[in-house]
């Protein structure tokens, strides 16, 4: 049976690149600080991210939409906005060191990113490449 071929477009109501901005606990604090050193770079994208992680960027006074937090599903929501084309890209600083309960979402979600070819950024080095990437493909 022949693959079906998914296009992967952007929201019809905004041209603007979509990015998801997710952090374990224990990251939380440098996604503070990457949020805060690269506002005008995320200015230019449109944000999602999971709750706690989306009410501190919001905090720091970019609009983003939240959805639940990673443990209640939110890693899941954001693994389908990838998988519709509805997300270019993800910046995830994990705590690879700890134990999570949603273990699944995550590896689903990286699973994703790989099946949809988003690019992933799950440290502070790579984050910087993927905004820098996804801003000249616009």
């Amino acid at each position: 049976m022949a693959k079906k071929k998914v296009t992967q477009q952007r929201s019809t109501k905004s041209q603007r690149p979509t990015l998801a901005l997710i952090a374990h606990d224990g990251k939380k604090a440098q996604m503070v600080a990457f949020v805060k050193d690269n506002y005008k770079w995320l200015e230019e994208f449109d944000l999602i991210a999971t709750s706690t992680t989306g009410q501190l960027v919001a905090e720091a006074g970019l609009p983003v939409k939240r959805v639940l937090s990673g443990p209640m599903g939110g890693d899941a929501q954001i693994a389908s906005s990838v998988a519709v084309g509805a997300c270019q890209g993800v910046v995830f600083l994990r705590d690879p060191l700890g134990m999570h309960p949603h273990d699944p979402d995550i590896s689903s979600l990286l699973r994703i990113c790989d099946v949809h070819n988003v690019p992933l950024a799950t440290n502070l080095a790579s984050a910087m490449l993927l905004i820098r990437g996804l801003r000249r493909t616009k």
